[in-house]
C-alpha cells in the first residue's frame, strides 16, 4: 500500500495543512491544493487530473473515481488500498503536484 502523506511531502515545496479540522489532511504547493486525504490511515487520496485524462482513468480503473465533493471535471479519487498498477498512484500525485505547480505564477514556484 502506497504511503500517500510521504509521496506528497516528498515533492519540492509541499506543505501538509488542515484548513478543515484535525481529520482532513490536505497538500499544498504555492498556496494551491494537490491532494486531500484522511489525516491517519488513509485509504484514497483525491487529486487533480488533467479533465481529457479524467474519464479514461475512471473508465480504466474501478479504483478511480471522480473527485468526491470537488470538480469533476478536474479531479479524481484515488483508492491507495494496492489494486492499482505499481506506481500508478505516486504518478497520479505527481502529476496533479505538476498541474497545479505549472499554474502558479513564476515567483511562486518551488
Amino acid at each position: 500500500m502506497t504511503d500517500v502523506h510521504a509521496v506528497c511531502l516528498a515533492l519540492p515545496g509541499a506543505a501538509l495543512t488542515f484548513p478543515f479540522g484535525e481529520e482532513t489532511a490536505v497538500f499544498k504547493v504555492g498556496g494551491k491544493v494537490f491532494a486531500i486525504t484522511a489525516a491517519e490511515s488513509p485509504t484514497h487520496v483525491t487529486l487533480k487530473a488533467e479533465p481529457e485524462e479524467v474519464t479514461g482513468l475512471v473508465e480504466t480503473y474501478e479504483s478511480v473515481t471522480r473527485g468526491y465533493h470537488m470538480n469533476k471535471k478536474h479531479w479524481i479519487t484515488v483508492q491507495v488500498d494496492g489494486a492499482l498498477p505499481p506506481g500508478l498512484v505516486e504518478e497520479l500525485v505527481e502529476d496533479s503536484y505538476d498541474l497545479v505547480v505549472d499554474n502558479l505564477p513564476a515567483r511562486d514556484r518551488p
